[in-house]
């Protein structure tokens, strides 16, 4: 794949609010983040969440590594784009309030973890669907 369509297609997995709502939030917070974490901080159904998940690491904006039961994302520091994308991303205003929403829940489900690691699983029962 050339470098344009690559582009392209990271731009595309971009144009998705829910996908622009993980990788913002990853950016914002520079941590990685477990599914679980991801849905009660986005309010999005588990399904959901790891479907996009997949799109935003099959353009190499994410990557995910595994432990125990917990798969954890992060940014992908391999991509030499991740960086310019994480500053357009970041730099975006929240006219809505989507993204101080999405933050706020961020820093109350992160209080759960244990040992720097989420241990609880989902917290919003019917977003594990």
């Amino acid at each position: 794949m050339n470098g344009n369509s690559h582009l392209l297609r990271t731009f595309q997995a971009l144009s998705d609010p829910t996908r622009l709502r993980m990788f913002r939030l990853l950016v914002t917070n520079r941590t990685e983040m477990c599914v679980c974490e991801i849905v009660d901080s986005l309010q999005e159904r588990q399904y959901n969440v790891s479907r996009h998940l997949k799109v935003l690491e099959l353009v190499g904006l994410l990557g995910g590594e595994k432990h125990g039961r917990w798969t954890y994302y992060g940014l992908d520091r391999r991509n030499p784009t991740v960086s310019s994308f994480a500053k357009l991303v970041a730099s975006l205003p929240d006219l809505e309030g989507t993204f101080a929403e999405d933050q706020e829940r961020f820093e109350k489900r992160m209080a759960l973890r244990e040992d720097g690691r989420c241990r609880c699983g989902i917290q919003t029962p019917e977003l594990a669907r």
